[in-house]
């Protein structure tokens, strides 16, 4: 699955949150299995070798939810949606990366690789569909939530987007 899927579907989760950034935490949570992507600098080779690897597991896990936990207002809640969207991002990858990519989630005490023979290509028809409903339901959290994950980047941006589409879709007047 790509990272905006992954981090529409992480951002999502923390719709329950009251603060902005115990929200982006948790959607950084969910991205956070892709930082071991950043192999990539180091040439084709090494990202084949190392993505899904290094921070795909267990290890990733407590790193991302400790340090998600340390700095969040809602600690508890945080921790678990936390842990949450780290996991569901390994699950959509189970699922939807391509054949034959397994995730290493005990590295580094074992390398035993976790995959599912029924795994979709990355440019799939199922990934494109989770990637729209995901932004439907994101554009939706506009109307009930007066946010969208543009939240992540501006709260100023955000309001322009939430005005525009309260306007377009409920009638919404400034």
């Amino acid at each position: 699955m790509n990272p905006i899927v992954h981090a529409e579907l992480s951002w999502l989760l923390a719709q329950g949150l009251r603060e902005r950034r115990d929200r982006v935490l948790v959607t950084l949570a969910g991205l956070a299995p892709d930082l071991d992507g950043l192999s990539l600098l180091g040439g084709v080779d090494l990202y084949g070798q190392y993505h899904h690897v290094l921070f795909h597991g267990y290890v990733g896990a407590l790193v991302v939810v400790g340090v998600c936990t340390a700095l969040a207002r809602q600690r508890l809640a945080v921790g678990l949606l936390a842990a949450l969207a780290f996991h569901l991002h390994l699950a959509c990858d189970l699922v939807g990366s391509g054949p034959g990519w397994p995730i290493h989630y005990f590295w580094p005490t074992s390398m035993h690789e976790w995959f599912w023979s029924g795994q979709w290509n990355l440019a799939s028809w199922q990934n494109s569909v989770i990637g729209m409903a995901a932004t439907f339901a994101c554009l939706a959290c506009a109307l009930r939530w007066r946010r969208t994950p543009v939240e992540l980047v501006s709260v100023r941006w955000d309001a322009e987007v939430t005005r525009a589409l309260r306007a377009r879709v409920l009638g919404e007047t400034s």
